[in-house]
C-alpha cells in the first residue's frame, strides 16, 4: 500500500527530501538553544564581562533566526511536497476510474467513489504532510533533547524515567480507544455522500411525493452517526492535555525542588540555575514530542484506513482490456451474436442473456421490443464492449468485438443511453461531445436531424445556452433529442437508441427517424423501443423475453408469428398512441 502511494510523490520529490533537511536542522538547533541559554544564565549569575554576556546573546539571535529560517523552509516545502502528492493521487485515482469497465464501476458505489477522491484523499494529504514534518520532527526532538538534559541535568534527568513511560502508556491508551471510531467514520462518509447524492439527483421526485421531511430525517440520522463517532473520538483523544500537564508539571516541580535542593546542598558545585533553567526547556520538549508522537498515531491510524481505500482503487484492474496487437479499425457496422450467454456476476444463479443468435447486416434498421427485464438493454451493451460475454462471442466488422482496440471499437459505436446525460456547460459543448472538431454548421444540421433546432434558437442565447447539471433546465424531450444529436455527430458505424425517444411525440419520433435515413444511410441503427410505432418500419424487429430472442422478422411476419408482438401491436393500436 506504502509503495503504491509512493509513488504519487514523482516530480515532488525534491521538496520532500529538502523538507526533511530542514527539520533535521531546524531540531538540531533547537535543542542547542536551550544549551547556549544556560551558559547565558551561569555567567549573568556569575557576573561575567558584559563582552562575553552579548557574544553568547548573539550566538542565542543567530540560531533563532537559522531556526526559523529552516522552520518556514520546512513549511514551504512540505506545503508544496503535500498538496502536489495529493493532486497527483487524485489524478491517478481519476484515470484509474476512467479505465474502470461497468463492473468495476458496479464493484464501487458511486457515493464511495466520490468519498474517495474527496474525504479520503484529503486524509492521505495530511498524513503525508505529517510524515515528512511531525513524524520526523517530533522523534528527533525527543532524541536530541534526552541525551542533552542526560549530559546537562545529571540526577535531574531521573524525572523523564517516571514522566516518559507514564506519558507514552497514557497516551497509546488514548489512542486505542479512539482508532474503532475515527475507522467507522469513513465508512459512515460513504453513506452519508449517498444520502446526499440520491437526494440531489431525485429532488423532482422528493418533492413531487412531498417526502422532504423524510429526506431530512435520512439525512439526519446519517450525518448524527458520523457525528457520535466523532464526538466519542475526541472525547477521549481529549484526554491528552489533561495527561500532558499532568506530567509537565510533575517534570516542572520535580526539577525545580530536586535543582534547588542540590543548588543549596552543594552551593551550586554540580548544578546551577541554568542547568535547570535548560532542564525545564528539555523537559518541555520531550513531553511536547511524546505528545506529537501520540497525535501522529491518531492521525496516522486515522488516514491508514483512508490509504487503503484509495490503494483499493489505484490497484483495481480494469476487467475490460484491449489484446496485444489490437485491430484499430472497424470495417462496417454489421453485428452478429453467437450462441450469446451473459450474466453480470460470475456468483449470479441465471443468466441475463442466454443463447442468443443473431445477425445484423450493415447498414440495417433493428427495432427491439421487450418487456422491463427482458434483456434489451443488456444485449446493445455487449456491442461497444461494456462488458464482455460469459459465453460465446460478439462480432463487429467480422471480427470479434475482443480483438478491437477498446477506445477504437467504441468511436465506431454510438449509444444513446437510456438515462440521457448532459454535463453542465453551453449546449454547444454538450453536442461537440459527439465530434470535438465539428464546424457550427455540422452542429445545426445534426440538430435539424434530431428535430432540435426549433427548440434551442428559440432560447435567448441559442446554441451559447448554459446546461445546468445533469441538463435540470430541459425538458425530457428536449434533452433526448440533444443526446441523439450529440451521437449523430459522431458519424458512427453503429448507433444505438436505448429507448431515447420515450419523451417526444410520435410526430417528432418520426421524423427523427426519417433523418437517420437521410444522415446515416450506412450505419447500422438499433432502436429499443416501447412503442411497436418506433420500430415497425425497421428491416428487422427483435422480441425479447427472458434474456432470449422470443421472435424476429419484419413487422409483418411478427404480427402473423408472434403472440407477444401482435399483442403488444393490438394494444397500442386499439388503446391509442398516449404522445398524440
Amino acid at each position: 500500500m506504502i509503495k503504491t502511494l509512493v509513488k504519487c510523490i514523482r516530480e515532488f520529490k525534491l521538496p520532500t527530501i529538502l523538507t526533511l533537511l530542514f527539520i533535521i536542522g531546524e531540531v538540531f538547533i533547537e535543542v542547542l538553544i536551550p544549551f547556549y541559554t544556560a551558559d547565558l544564565v551561569n555567567d549573568i549569575k556569575a557576573g561575567a564581562p558584559m563582552a562575553e554576556v552579548v557574544r553568547l546573546g548573539l550566538i542565542l539571535v543567530v540560531m533563532a533566526i537559522v531556526s526559523l529560517s529552516f522552520g518556514g523552509g520546512a513549511g514551504f516545502m512540505g506545503a508544496k511536497a503535500s498538496a502536489g502528492f495529493a493532486r497527483n493521487v487524485r489524478r491517478d485515482v481519476f484515470a484509474r476510474i476512467q479505465r474502470f469497465s461497468f463492473e468495476n464501476i458496479d464493484k464501487f458505489s458511486t457515493a464511495s467513489l466520490v468519498t474517495r477522491l474527496t474525504t479520503d484523499i484529503s486524509s492521505v494529504q495530511m498524513a503525508f504532510m505529517m510524515t515528512i514534518r511531525a513524524a520526523v520532527r517530533a522523534p528527533l526532538m525527543f532524541v536530541f533533547s534526552i541525551v542533552m538534559a542526560w549530559r546537562m541535568g545529571g540526577t535531574l534527568a531521573m524525572t523523564f524515567v517516571i514522566v516518559i513511560p507514564v506519558l507514552l502508556a497514557g497516551l497509546l491508551l488514548i489512542a486505542r480507544k479512539a482508532m474503532p471510531a475515527f475507522r467507522a467514520v469513513f465508512h459512515k462518509y460513504d453513506r452519508l455522500n449517498e444520502s446526499i447524492e440520491e437526494n440531489v439527483r431525485g429532488m423532482r421526485v422528493v418533492k413531487g411525493f412531498a417526502r422532504e421531511s423524510y429526506e431530512k430525517q435520512k439525512f439526519g440520522a446519517a450525518s448524527g452517526n458520523i457525528a457520535k463517532d466523532f464526538t466519542y473520538a475526541e472525547r477521549v483523544v481529549a484526554l491528552n492535555s489533561p495527561l500532558m500537564t499532568l506530567c509537565m508539571n510533575f517534570n516542572m516541580v520535580f526539577i525545580l525542588w530536586v535543582g534547588a535542593k542540590t543548588i543549596i546542598t552543594n552551593r551550586a558545585a554540580t548544578i546551577d540555575v541554568g542547568q535547570i533553567s535548560a532542564m525545564l526547556t528539555y523537559g518541555m520538549q520531550i513531553l511536547m514530542s511524546l505528545m506529537m508522537i501520540s497525535m501522529i498515531y491518531v492521525m496516522m491510524t486515522m488516514s491508514w484506513e483512508a490509504m487503503k481505500r484509495i490503494t483499493e482503487v489505484l490497484n483495481e484492474e480494469p476487467t475490460l482490456h484491449s489484446p496485444a496487437e489490437p485491430v484499430t479499425e472497424v470495417a462496417d457496422g454489421s453485428v452478429d451474436f453467437e450462441n450469446v450467454s451473459f450474466k453480470y456476476a460470475q456468483t449470479a444463479h441465471n443468466d441475463s442473456l442466454s443463447g442468443v443468435d443473431l445477425h445484423i447486416k450493415s447498414g440495417m434498421t433493428v427495432g427491439i421490443l421487450g418487456g422491463t427485464g427482458s434483456g434489451k438493454t443488456t444485449l446493445v451493451q455487449l456491442i461497444p464492449r461494456l462488458y464482455d460475454v460469459s459465453g460465446g462471442c460478439v462480432k463487429v466488422g467480422g471480427r470479434d468485438v475482443r480483438d478491437y482496440d477498446i477506445e477504437a471499437l467504441r468511436e465506431a459505436v454510438s449509444m444513446v443511453l437510456q438515462k440521457n446525460l448532459l454535463f453542465s456547460g453551453t449546449i454547444r459543448d454538450n453536442l461537440r461531445w459527439g465530434n470535438e472538431n465539428a464546424t457550427d454548421e455540422e452542429i445545426a444540421e445534426a440538430c435539424r436531424l434530431a428535430q432540435a433546432d426549433d427548440f434551442i434558437r428559440s432560447f435567448p442565447e441559442g446554441y451559447d445556452t448554459y446546461i445546468e447539471q445533469g441538463g435540470t433546465n430541459v425538458s425530457g424531450g428536449q434533452k433526448q433529442r440533444l443526446c441523439i444529436a450529440r451521437a449523430l455527430l459522431k458519424k458512427p458505424k453503429i448507433l444505438i437508441l436505448d429507448d431515447s425517444t420515450s419523451a417526444v411525440d410520435t410526430r417528432t419520433d418520426a421524423a427523427i427517424r426519417a433523418g437517420f435515413k437521410a444522415y446515416i444511410p450506412e450505419t447500422t441503427k438499433i432502436i429499443i423501443a416501447q412503442r411497436v410505432a418506433s420500430v415497425q418500419d425497421a428491416d428487422l424487429i427483435l422480441v425479447m423475453d427472458g434474456g432470449r430472442i422470443a421472435a424476429q422478422g419484419t413487422h409483418e411476419q411478427l404480427l402473423r408469428t408472434s403472440p407477444i408482438y401482435r399483442e403488444v401491436y393490438e394494444q397500442q393500436t386499439n388503446g391509442g398512441d398516449s404522445d398524440e
